[in-house]
């Protein structure tokens, strides 16, 4: 008999360590069966390179890994985009105070909720809450302010 783990061999499924005792036939065929696998995965891509011979339907897999043209633009310009608001924004939370400044990064950044800043600053909730209020309608004034947002009525 041999133990094996089943979270080896069946991860989504087993998040954590369970050893089990199966015959050893059966954990020959399930060794047996990753090397085909592991063999099967080797045949797809030799240094990137596919071959079409490797196996059936290997034209419909190889065609889903390579990203289109327009798809390597689309996320270029997603990305620019991206970097661009994080620029806005940085230069906008500079506009805060340091105290604004922090706890908006508490909250938002390390996911801290209101009671675990209060309870860090030794100050009540509320007045964590006023204060990141006060400091998301700042950030919003100097968005509109710049241009970088629509005024909402």
């Amino acid at each position: 008999m041999a133990i094996i783990n089943l979270r080896k061999y069946y991860y989504p499924i087993y998040t954590r360590d369970t050893f089990m005792e199966v015959p050893d036939e059966v954990a020959e065929a399930i060794i047996e069966g990753q090397r085909m696998e592991r063999r099967e995965d080797g045949k797809k891509s030799y240094h990137g390179v596919y071959s079409l011979d490797a196996s059936i339907g290997i034209e419909n897999h190889a065609m889903f890994l390579v990203p289109s043209p327009e798809d390597i633009l689309v996320d270029a310009q997603e990305q620019a985009e991206y970097e661009e608001l994080l620029a806005r924004l940085a230069e906008a939370i500079s506009c805060l105070t340091p105290t604004q400044a922090r706890r908006l990064h508490a909250r938002y950044a390390l996911k801290k909720k209101l009671r675990e800043i209060a309870a860090d600053e030794g100050i009540s909730g509320s007045c964590v809450s006023a204060s990141l209020d006060g400091a998301i309608r700042k950030l919003q004034k100097i968005f509109v302010k710049n241009g970088w947002l629509e005024k909402e009525d």
